[in-house]
């Protein structure tokens, strides 16, 4: 036998052992869970991106989601011209003003956040709906657009079957508190240091 098979077979005993490990910790779980609560957050890229992921792997089991974009505006974005092209499977609401540093209007920021909250308090509402996503919501908490304190109240009293992902920088301390997962992306090296703008596809 040469080192090779020995290693192979101590390799195959290592995996025999490590599913046993697994079925065992598997069979404490259940999969009857409630609608999860997902936050992205942290100061690298990737929120947004990974949240319309989850979007495109509920449309693909066959859900029905909703979608509210609270900071990026009109901004054309790819993901926005991708899922319009899914009209009954995805309800996709544009609400922002833009970025606050284009608008430099804290009232009609306000307003524009207030106006976007009304149409997430709907999309949780709906039966129609299994999974939602509220784009940037972190950003309109962040600067104090809406009450923490209500938004958290009306995220538990969601219908219980419902799957909400938020998104955005400096997610509160009390939505991580209620949140089921929450994921910091970390920022390590980034284009736009190298003084490369965001790019089409990548980027937006």
């Amino acid at each position: 036998m040469t080192a090779e098979d020995d290693r192979n077979t101590a390799h195959r005993q290592a995996m025999k052992v490590l599913k046993a490990e697994r079925e065992a910790l598997m069979a404490t779980k259940t999969d009857q869970a409630p609608g999860l609560l997902l936050v992205h957050t942290g100061d690298g890229k990737g929120k947004s991106t990974a949240a319309f992921g989850m979007v495109a792997r509920a449309l693909g089991w066959g859900q029905k989601v909703g979608i509210v974009q609270y900071i990026k505006g009109k901004w054309v974005t790819g993901e926005r011209q991708f899922f319009k092209r899914f009209p009954d499977e995805v309800r996709y609401e544009v609400m922002g003003e833009g970025f606050t540093w284009d608008t430099q209007d804290r009232a009609r920021d306000i307003a524009a956040a207030q106006a976007a909250w009304t149409v997430s308090l709907e999309m949780l509402a709906d039966p129609a709906l299994d999974l939602v996503l509220f784009d940037e919501l972190n950003i309109a908490l962040r600067y104090d657009y809406l009450d923490i304190d209500q938004v958290v109240a009306d995220l538990e009293a969601r219908p219980r079957d419902k799957h909400v992902v938020i998104t955005g920088r400096n997610a509160k301390p009390q939505l991580l508190a209620i949140a089921d997962l929450v994921t910091e992306m970390t920022l390590v090296k980034h284009p736009f240091d190298q003084g490369i703008k965001a790019q089409r596809g990548i980027d937006f």
